[in-house]
Formats: structure tokens, sequence, C-alpha cells
């Protein structure tokens, strides 16, 4: 049941990551604590729910969104909370732009998914001024911090394969380390987010998750009775309080680290 994961629709991933997303980001930002009026490039930014808090958190004099979809970047346009950041469909392994042009380069829950990694932290390094920061954060899908592991749990337990990443081990803490280390960055960190969301009942968890086309497409190829009997695992899998809310966490791995001054 492995099939490519491929995002092409802007809104259905805000119904289902927009909030992990977010959260994630949130804590990803308080850890960078990055000065006001820098120029950011946000690389593989999707439906820009990442570019969106750098303009509302950031003070930024410049914030660019960089993204081989243009369905994800035509929802990442009506944001407006990303008012007055641009939106560009390029590669993460060929970014658009002459060297030392930003001051700030991040890759939001998407390392994994460049073909060549060392390649696409290269061209960070190529774009940011000397001194610039560069970070990254990613679900950690083999720890099993991916905010849908839960489901994929249940497939798997029934003999069904996920989609995934192609490259899930970039997420790994010593990977995203030894890739800043040799893409030339100095003063290289990486840490933990871990974050946790609340939903009202288990439609709402389920709402959530079938708005992913991922996920859509693993359940509409799934064999007759597999979903039902899924769902049920699923829901008595979710820890659930008396009155019926769940609340459950996720993780990813960051890294940061600087270009020598």
């Amino acid at each position: 049941m492995s099939s490519q994961i491929v995002f092409n629709d802007g809104a259905g991933y805000e119904r289902s990551m927009g909030a992990w997303s977010r959260l994630a980001g949130d804590v990803f930002l308080d850890w960078l604590s990055p000065a006001p009026g820098q120029r950011w490039i946000d690389v593989g930014c999707g439906n820009g729910a990442f570019t969106e808090l750098i303009m509302q958190r950031c003070a930024p004099a410049e914030a660019v969104g960089i993204d081989p979809s243009e369905g994800q970047l035509s929802f990442a346009r009506t944001r407006p909370g990303a008012a007055g950041a641009t939106f560009l469909e390029g590669d993460a392994m060929a970014l658009p732009f002459d060297p030392a042009r930003f001051d700030a380069a991040t890759m939001a829950l998407v390392i994994f998914f460049i073909p060549d990694p060392a390649k696409g932290v290269a061209e960070m390094a190529r774009v940011l001024r000397p001194g610039g920061l560069a970070a990254a954060y990613a679900w950690d899908f083999e720890g099993g911090g991916f905010p849908y592991e839960p489901l994929q749990a249940q497939f798997r337990a029934l003999g069904a394969t996920p989609a995934l990443p192609p490259r899930v081990e970039a997420a790994r803490p010593e990977v995203l380390a030894a890739l800043w280390r040799d893409a030339g960055f100095t003063e290289v960190e990486t840490r933990r987010i871990s974050v946790e969301r609340h939903f009202p009942d288990f439609d709402a968890v389920w709402d959530s998750v079938t708005s992913s086309a991922s996920i859509r497409s693993i359940l509409s190829n799934a064999p007759p009775g597999q979903v039902d009997t899924v769902v049920a695992r699923l829901r008595a899998a979710l820890p659930t309080d008396a009155s019926g809310a769940i609340r459950y966490a996720s993780h990813a791995n960051a890294v940061r680290g600087r270009l020598p001054g």
C-alpha cells in the first residue's frame, strides 16, 4: 500500500498539518530567537504555514518562500498573515538567487523530501551572507514523532506500508548536524521539539487525518473492511478522557548553525 507522497493541495495540507506545523514552528522560532529586520528565505515553504510565522513574529525586512508545488504556493499567497512575503516556484537544490542574498535560511518539515539533502543544505549556505543563520526542523519519523504515527502504526499492524518521505533518515539529529557541518556551518546545535494537540473528540482527529491527500490515498486503496478495522483500532489506541476529548504529542528534531563570519 506504499505510495509517493505528493503535496499539491494547500487547503488540504492546512486542515491536516497546519496546526501541528505552527505549534512546532513557534517552538523552533523561540529557540532561534532571531533579530528583527533580517532577510529570510523559507526553503520548501509548502502552503506558507512557517513563512506566515516568520512574517508575524520576526519583523523581517524580506521573506521569500520557495516551493516546487504551485498548488501549495497558491494557498500560501492567500494567507492574511503572510502578506508582504514573496512566494516563488523553485527547487531547493538550485535556489534562484545570487550568493550572500539572505540573513537567515530555513527548512520547515521538508529536508526529508529533498532528493539530495546535502545539496539542499549547501544551497542554503550559498545564498546566506557571512554570519548568516541556517536552521531546519523535521518530524522524527523513525522515532515515532510524526503526528499521524498513531494511524500509520495501525496500518503497519495489519501488514500495510504507509507512504513515507524518501529520506526519513535526514531527520536524525546526528544526520542533521553532519549535514550542517559538511556544508561549512559552525556553532551547530540540535534539539528535540515536542508539541501537543487537543481534539474535542475522535471525529475531529479523523477529519484532520483524512484531510491529507497521502492518507486519503492509503484509505482509498485499502482492502474492503480494513478501514473500519483501522478506525476501531485507532479509536482504542488514542488517549481519550471521560468527555471524549483526545490529547497527544508529536516531536521533531531541529538543527541550527551559522556561516563563518
